[in-house]
This record gives structure tokens, sequence and C-alpha cells, in this order.
């Protein structure tokens, strides 16, 4: 990861079985175990009132209030859950009376994209595709930009399978510099455009996404940068339905993340009716029809649920 800011280590003396009172609303978070550490703050799985909750705490109180505006401005999208909900923003003095700012948001399980995908089936990389591109059109018109978009700050979980975002700590506000990326997202280390903070930057970064699913060991930019991500997009057989689209983002072409998100959903439109044509066509001639259905059937329940609820 890459900061475009000195970055600062945490030094925070914080071990399970600790209580976290907050000084401004007497809320206690009694600390069960480290989920994870970046380069604002840490943060902690804890307990409160019997429920998990995790708990991210900082001494750079500025950028702690930065992801809170953030968190509260993707809490005011009516009926788009994109990141964990804010249930609490307080201070805590510890005992060597040091102040460190912290907020405490749901604790999501989940699993990564990677592990989903191969768990359900490549027929679910179009629904993903749609559902995180609704939810960057709703940060976007929100005013922000994700900027450090990649596979570890995004969880997808069940009933229904839902992307859901973890870690806004790289979002930026439009037209400002990004202000943390991690360089295999990042549009400019691959030399295909500016850090400029603006929804074609999230796009690049979106497209790297889902090919980290297919090369989990990344791979090198090359002499000539857009030929070779142009050449891993046509190797992966399961991307062939979304290549164009793919293309036109690496390159910059999506001015919104609505015109791409219209090409995915018209490409998988497209699938549904090729697969009931398909299915339908061979029920009459074949007699394991009841196997072709419930192959096809992956897909279109896969697609379905999402057009229909959000977007039909």
């Amino acid at each position: 990861m890459k900061m475009n800011q000195t970055w600062k280590r945490q030094d925070i003396d914080i071990r399970p079985g600790m209580r976290i009172k907050g000084k401004w609303h007497d809320k206690h978070y009694i600390v069960k175990r480290k989920l994870g550490e970046g380069a604002v703050g840490t943060v902690y799985l804890c307990e409160s009132n019997g429920r998990p909750v995790a708990l991210k705490i900082s001494d750079q109180g500025a950028s702690m209030t930065v992801e809170v505006n953030v968190l509260q401005s993707l809490k005011k999208v009516q009926g788009n859950l994109l990141g964990p909900s804010l249930l609490d923003v307080d201070d805590w003095v510890s005992a060597s009376g040091a102040k460190y700012a912290f907020y405490v948001m749901e604790y999501l399980q989940g699993e990564s994209i990677t592990s989903f995908i191969k768990r359900h089936g490549d027929e679910w990389i179009g629904v993903l595709m749609l559902q995180l591109l609704d939810g960057l059109e709703q940060l976007h018109h929100s005013g922000w930009i994700f900027g450090d978009l990649k596979i570890d700050n995004l969880l997808v979980i069940t009933n229904p399978p839902s992307i859901r975002w973890v870690d806004v700590g790289g979002t930026t506000r439009k037209g400002r510099a990004i202000k943390e990326y991690t360089e295999f997202y990042d549009r400019g280390y691959w030399g295909m455009g500016t850090r400029r903070a603006e929804p074609s930057y999230d796009l690049f970064s979106f497209v790297m996404v889902f090919l980290h699913v297919y090369y989990p060991r990344r791979f090198d930019k090359g002499t000539d940068p857009e030929k070779t991500l142009v050449q891993k997009i046509n190797a992966v057989r399961v991307l062939t339905p979304y290549r164009e689209p793919l293309k036109r983002a690496i390159r910059g072409k999506y001015q919104s993340s609505v015109e791409m998100k219209q090409d995915i959903t018209d490409i998988l439109r497209k699938q549904q009716r090729q697969i009931r044509t398909r299915t339908s066509r061979k029920a009459k001639k074949a007699s394991h029809a009841p196997f072709l259905i419930e192959s096809g059937g992956i897909v279109m329940m896969a697609t379905l649920y999402y057009l229909f609820s959000l977007l039909l």
C-alpha cells in the first residue's frame, strides 16, 4: 500500500480482554482480537452488549474524522448497504493519559470474492460486478471516490450474496489527489492515468479486482502496460462476455460508473435470453432436460434476483 502522506505507525497498546470506554458516550467495548491494521488505524473485534462489533482506533484524529464522514454519507443512501453501519464515534483516554479517536462499526462476516467464486461458481461474476458498480455509483453520487479499491477491502456476505466494503480509509473527495492506493490496482502505477479522485480511477481498480480473482499472484506490467492488461483480460475465458467493458474501463473511456453498469446489465440480460432459449430447445429434445434446466438456472438465479430487485 502506498500513500500520498507519511506512513504513521500506530503505537497503541491494546490487548484481548481490555475494556475501551468512550469518553463522551460512556459506552464500553471489550477487545477480543485484532482484525487488521492500516495506514490510519487498527481495527479490533470487540463485544458490546453481547454482540460483536468492529472498532477502529487511531491517534490520527483528522483522518478518522474523514472516514466517519464517509460512513455517515453511505448511511444516508437508502436501500443500498455499501459499507458497514456506523454505530458509535468517540474518544478513548488510555491509562497513560493519551487520547485516541475511535469509531465502532457493524461487524461483517463473509468471505473474499475469490473464495466466494471458487465455492459458488463463475456464474456469479456478472452479478458481483453489477453489485460493486451499483455501490460505486452511490458512492460517487455522494461526492466520494473509493481510492484504495481492492479485494482486501471487499467482502461477500450471504443471504443473499452481496458485496460490502470493509475499509473506507482510502476514500477521497472528488477532484482531490488519491490519498491511499495499492500499486497493482492503481492506474498511475500502470501509466494509464492520473491519481486524481474521479469515477474512472475507481473503475480501473474495479477491473483489477476481477483480474486478481483469476491471477491471485498478480503479474508485472511489462514494457507495454496497456498491452499486458488487454492480454490478461483476453486470456480469462470466464471474462469473455465482459471483455469490452473491462477494456474500456482500463482505458478510462467511462465517465461514470452508471455507464459501465448499463453495459454489464445489457450483457447479463443477453445471457439470460440465450439461456432461456437454449434450455427451452434442449428441454424439448433431450430426456435429461431437468439437468439442463438446473445448470442454466444457476446463471439465471444469480442474475435475476439482482436485476429484478434493484434495476427493473
